[in-house]
């Protein structure tokens, strides 16, 4: 497209206004909005690009896109809290969203229109977000517990119930685990302890399997081999996933029941539970090439890693009729032009706001009359 035919495309789905306070490097930030598809932060490294990304990413349930502890997020310097305020606009109008953390206290609140409300999953009814970070560049590659988080992200992103199940899950191994090191631990606690283990541990697999086979399908569906971004098989790996596999939940704890009971002695000498959604993988092979993943070329994987988020962009405005704000920190600064161009395109094409960071202008090239592009200095924004 050339400048003289380009336009700005406004999605349905943006936020209009963003206001921080003593939040990262953000003394004071109120930013107003065009609503463009595409915004472009443009500064050095350490400006404070991807601190607006990490504030957007608290609109949504878990930890946002650094999993920060809250004291990390405060400006160092200020009074030791942070807010966060944005102005959304959706099929059904604007709605403000806000989160923050008040100066000596250790649990964040939320607000709906100015009104407290009891957890920020009341924002998925307005907004749904999505992010990839350089940080999940080596994610084929990388531990299993990375590409586990990356998967519950994506669930997360559908159901945003599904982090409470998570963090559930994670208490009860930590109860058993304890139990077992005591060899004097009440045996009615720990078969309770194990019942709890059971039922959050198949939950949250038969939750990851439903997304996968979502994505997977709807991959699938769309697929295109001329495309710039690969499209991916994968699958969850792991013993609960196997006996999970064709049988109903309540099958599937009473068998899982048994096989932590079965396995406490092994377990005790680990240290730690063996079996269950904690050990569980993600396998993931590029599909033109029916290659793995891990195999593949860096440019190839990221190409892989791109079309995923592109698909599950996608699949979550299917599923919740909310087209997803999007975030990609240094997304276009290693991708060839051709790649980067295809990639604009399909932003553009997904009706929701996407926000990019970049610390080369000329990464955001031929994006002038289509993007709204900033420039970000310490402390400050001004529009390009």
């Amino acid at each position: 497209m050339t400048l003289a035919h380009a336009h700005i495309t406004r999605p349905l789905y943006a936020v209009r206004r963003l206001m921080l306070s003593d939040f990262r490097s953000y003394p004071r930030l109120d930013l107003a909005l065009d609503g463009a598809a595409l915004v472009a932060l443009v500064g050095d490294n350490g400006a404070g690009k991807t601190n607006i990304l990490e504030a957007l990413s608290l609109l949504t349930p878990g930890r946002g896109l650094r999993r920060a502890d809250l004291a990390d997020i405060a400006r160092e310097g200020g009074a030791g809290g942070f807010a966060i305020s944005a102005e959304v606009h959706g099929a059904h109008g604007g709605v403000q969203l806000g989160t923050g953390l008040e100066p000596g206290d250790n649990a964040r609140k939320y607000r709906m229109n100015r009104a407290p409300t009891a957890s920020v999953r009341t924002f998925a009814e307005h907004v749904r977000v999505t992010w990839l970070t350089p940080a999940m560049d080596g994610l084929f590659t990388g531990a299993p517990g990375d590409r586990r988080r990356f998967v519950d992200r994506l669930v997360l992103a559908l159901d945003p119930e599904h982090g409470g199940r998570v963090n559930a899950l994670d208490r009860a191994l930590r109860s058993r685990n304890r139990l077992l090191e005591d060899r004097r631990s009440d045996e009615a606690w720990l078969t309770a302890t194990e019942r709890e283990v059971a039922e959050l541990g198949v939950a949250v697999t038969l939750a990851r399997r439903e997304t996968i086979e979502r994505l997977q399908a709807s991959i699938l569906a769309t697929r295109d081999v001329s495309s710039a971004f690969p499209w991916a098989q994968f699958s969850m790996s792991g013993e609960l996933d196997a006996l999970t596999l064709g049988r109903p939940s309540l099958e599937a704890e009473e068998l899982y029941r048994e096989a932590l009971r079965r396995n406490r002695r092994q377990d005790a000498a680990a240290g730690r539970t063996l079996m269950g959604a904690q050990a569980s993988d993600l396998v993931v092979h590029h599909g033109p090439k029916q290659a793995p993943a891990a195999q593949c070329s860096t440019g190839e994987q990221k190409a892989l890693l791109l079309g995923l988020a592109l698909a599950h962009a996608r699949l979550i405005h299917d599923m919740s009729a909310i087209a997803p704000i999007v975030l990609l920190d240094e997304v276009a600064a290693h991708l060839d032009p051709r790649r980067r161009g295809a990639l604009f395109h399909e932003l553009e094409a997904l009706g929701g706001q996407v926000w990019m960071t970049g610390a080369d202008p000329a990464a955001f090239a031929g994006l002038e009359g289509r993007a709204e592009i900033l420039s970000v200095a310490p402390g400050s924004i001004t529009k390009l």
